[in-house]
């Protein structure tokens, strides 16, 4: 493991206009540097790189880090990799907690990259010049694949005499090594190892740098397995791998989607088609962390499996583990029999572009599937039903989504939508807790938005209009002409000797005490959303300006609302010193996750504003004489209660992020 002390050096050390400027035309712009964004694929000089600050940032796509963020993101390579490759560039030795390697030393995983590599070359020359694979070039022919097609993905022979691994052996690969990266099978009888890949169209599969790190091999003909691939390895971890992730990582950020499909043929048609923003699955259901991979990416995933049965079922286990994520899972449906391949060949990419243009929401598919075999036509059915939809909105995470769902499943199914969200929430719930009693500290609270904006006028509070989630605007006012009103003001205005903001931090903004760790929460916010700049408008909705504690951050993030795509020095301009010292110092260490940083400082501080706004309306409970003001009080109370259990299952998902 590298030292965090050389990882520090080399950040420091970096050249990143050196560096970036191998791979971007830059061109000076006052003290920066500007050039067409490498992430997006854009034309103009959006894309900033600031010899000052070390660090770049795009104001189209809001890509940015520092030169190790860079050479991970540009070049595929992992966090280790990356110190390494701009350690060398800097001229910086790397420590490491172990021995450290003697200078010159290689990867020790460089020899297995380098077996594959000439084992994807052996499979590519076999499969035109070999006579033994002319029923592979026969497939291909009828896939309507020519060799330049072929050649662009890698695509290859193995014969079935294994005459390969020979070659590879003469080649200098042992069969020690061969073995480590899946190429033999070792023999139960101890007998020499055998090939594993025998008679197959092969399929080069590689990490997100464009390595070799396994193979998938097809089948020519009859036999078992269809499709067989590399074992995990050293190299090789199916369930954290996607097949054409390397050269659709680009095209995905660039279109703001990535299609999910089920087989190699039908993500090599699409890219062939210039949808390369395609990837699939290596014959497994989407994990949860090919799903990570993939929001890194995108929040916008289309899920184009196979529409039997089969293919429902991948289809929805792959939108549960997006959603769990808070991405955004849309299903394309394609008629019977066609898979993507065959459809782009028979239709062309414009039907297709057609056929996501009419996707639908993954829970929008499962009603629609639900409905057309007649589970919401009877009532006995109907209750089943739900509970097939229950996975769903249990899985999902974002807030404002699954309220979105609880109220689709509550009008499809007709029952009511309080009910509906209770059962949601039944596996998550404690037993409610009396108002009389002050629960213990440390609960959260939902991420919410603004419970009053749409309310209707009333003659006062009733149990089922109690507020759902934080308020973080000001309410509109009842109708003149309402009684609640005019008690509500003439509250206000007697407040009994308390503050004005005891009332105000239920009917305005989330409220915290400064503290230092409520100083820290507001110094990663900013961070993340100086980072990422499209995060600015969540924090507002969320944690609006006026909330903020600290007075300098206070007004950073009002410009950052006013001139989002500004650049850090405009921002930063006549603002105090010591601010511009601290957003410095944040923005050296980039953080590596801003939506998870977001979300679960978000969620720490609602949980400390509900839990501040609970025992000071416990304390006016029991001072209050009034009845009408302890019946408005309890409903708070009970709102607060049911928004804290609300917002355990984010915290458990993202943590929190408060440290003092």
């Amino acid at each position: 493991m590298i030292t965090p002390e050389s990882i520090d050096r080399v950040r420091e050390s970096a050249d990143i206009v050196e560096i970036v400027g191998e791979h971007v035309k830059l061109k000076r712009s006052g003290s920066d540097y500007r050039g067409p964004c490498p992430f997006h694929g854009g034309k103009n000089p959006n894309f900033s790189v600031s010899p000052k600050r070390n660090a770049y940032y795009c104001f189209k796509c809001h890509a940015s880090g520092d030169a190790i963020g860079f050479v991970r993101e540009h070049l595929g390579m992992d966090f280790v990799e990356a110190v390494r490759y701009v350690a060398a560039r800097a001229g910086v030795e790397v420590q490491e907690t172990r021995a450290p390697r003697e200078p010159g030393e290689k990867d020790p995983r460089e020899p297995l990259w380098e077996a594959m590599s000439a084992a994807a070359e052996l499979f590519r020359d076999a499969l035109w010049e070999s006579p033994e694979a002319q029923p592979a070039r026969a497939y291909l022919a009828s896939r309507e694949l020519s060799r330049e097609q072929a050649d662009r993905f890698g695509l290859g022979y193995a014969a079935r005499d294994g005459v390969w691994v020979e070659r590879l052996r003469a080649l200098g690969h042992d069969d020690a090594r061969l073995l480590e990266v899946g190429l033999l099978v070792a023999r139960e009888d101890g007998t020499p190892p055998r090939a594993r890949f025998r008679g197959r169209l092969m399929f080069p599969i590689q990490d997100a740098g464009g390595r070799p790190i396994a193979f998938g091999g097809r089948v020519l003909g009859e036999g078992e397995p269809k499709y067989l691939n590399s074992p995990q390895g050293t190299l090789f971890d199916k369930g954290r791998s996607l097949y054409g992730l390397s050269w659709a990582k680009h095209p995905i950020r660039k279109q703001e989607r990535v299609l999910v499909v089920e087989g190699y043929f039908d993500a090599i048609r699409l890219a062939l088609a210039g949808i390369e923003e395609t990837v699939a699955p290596l014959g497994t259901a989407l994990t949860e962390s090919q799903a990570a991979l993939l929001g890194k990416l995108t929040r916008t995933v289309f899920l184009l499996y196979d529409s039997d049965e089969a293919g429902l079922k991948a289809t929805f286990r792959a939108g549960l583990e997006l959603l769990r994520l808070g991405i955004s899972a849309r299903v394309v449906t394609l008629p019977d029999g066609e898979d993507p391949d065959t459809y782009v060949r028979q239709h062309g990419p414009e039907r297709l572009e057609q056929a996501l243009a009419q996707g639908v929401d993954l829970l929008d598919r499962q009603i629609q599937l639900l409905e057309r075999r007649g589970w919401f036509a009877e009532l006995h059915r109907k209750r089943r039903a739900i509970d097939k939809l229950l996975p769903t909105l249990r899985a999902t995470s974002d807030p404002v989504t699954r309220q979105l769902y609880v109220s689709r499943v509550a009008e499809v199914a007709g029952v009511d939508r309080d009910v509906l969200a209770r059962e949601v929430e039944q596996e998550e719930r404690r037993p409610a807790a009396r108002v009389a009693e002050p629960e213990p500290r440390g609960d959260g609270a939902r991420p919410g938005g603004n419970r009053w904006r749409n309310a209707p006028a009333g003659p006062g509070p009733r149990p089922e209009d109690a507020p759902s989630g934080l308020v973080f605007v000001e309410p509109p006012r009842p109708d003149e002409n309402d009684r609640f009103r005019r008690r509500w003001e003439s509250d206000r205005r007697r407040a009994r000797g308390r503050r004005e903001d005891d009332w105000k931090s239920s009917f305005a903004v989330p409220r915290v005490a400064p503290s230092a760790a409520v100083a820290n929460a507001e110094m990663l916010l900013t961070r993340a959303m100086l980072q990422q700049r499209e995060l600015v408008e969540v924090v507002a909705e969320k944690w609006p300006p006026e909330s903020f504690t600290r007075a300098d951050l206070r007004l950073l993030f009002e410009r950052l609302l006013e001139e989002p795509e500004v650049s850090l020095d405009v921002l930063t301009n006549a603002m105090p010193e010591s601010l511009v010292r601290d957003v410095d110092a944040a923005l050296e260490l980039p953080d590596p996750d801003p939506d998870g940083t977001v979300a679960g400082t978000l969620a720490t501080l609602q949980s400390l504003a509900l839990e501040e706004e609970r025992y000071r309306l416990y304390e006016m409970l029991q001072a209050s004489a009034d009845e009408a003001e302890k019946v408005r009080l309890r409903l708070r109370l009970e709102a607060i209660r049911k928004e804290r259990v609300a917002i355990k299952p984010v915290l458990r998902r993202v943590g929190p992020r408060l440290r003092p």
